[in-house]
């Protein structure tokens, strides 16, 4: 049996490229004091968290600490820069939950938790959504999904009686 192979994608790509990445869209006007608004270059670095890599500046004016994921919606996260990346393309390319758990090295609940703190997000700062109903089918939800399928034809035949094949029909009853 052929099994799908699993890329360990997230060990491919650096940390300091996505960091950079991260900052121009989660800070376009650059990364400040959640506090004061001191910009970094008023900040020391003190310190580089141990899961995540991200360096943890202490703001010289008020002595606010703060990091890239401050005042956003992965605030208190552990993640990676590199795995961020990952997890945000992932979302945005409907990949299951258990793939992008597996590629990005953390457990699938873990994943699902990003995944719904992440979809609420996008829900909470564009509440329209392009779907034309509130019910959907599952591969709706999925980038590229088909339509719904349409009502089936009527023939303009009657039915048939209760306990007799319908004309037409392609099973043999006994």
């Amino acid at each position: 049996m052929l099994r799908a192979m699993d890329f360990p994608i997230v060990d491919l790509l650096d940390d300091d490229v996505s960091a950079a990445w991260l900052e121009q869209h989660f800070h376009p006007a650059g990364l400040k004091c959640p506090r004061c608004g001191a910009g970094v270059a008023g900040a020391r670095a003190f310190r580089r968290t141990r899961r995540s890599g991200l360096t943890v500046y202490r703001c010289r004016h008020c002595q606010q600490v703060y990091n890239l994921y401050s005042r956003t919606v992965l605030a208190g996260k552990h993640f990676r820069p590199a795995q961020v990346v990952l997890l945000l393309r992932g979302l945005s390319k409907g990949e299951p939950t258990a793939l992008l758990a597996r590629e990005l090295g953390v457990s699938r609940q873990t994943m699902h938790d990003a995944r719904q703190l992440l979809q609420a997000q996008a829900e909470r700062l564009q509440p329209t959504t392009s779907l034309p109903d509130a019910r959907t089918e599952t591969d709706e939800m999925f980038q590229n999904a088909g339509e719904k399928r349409r009502k089936a034809r009527r023939s303009g035949r009657p039915a048939a009686p209760s306990g007799q094949p319908a004309a037409g029909a392609r099973h043999i009853c006994q």
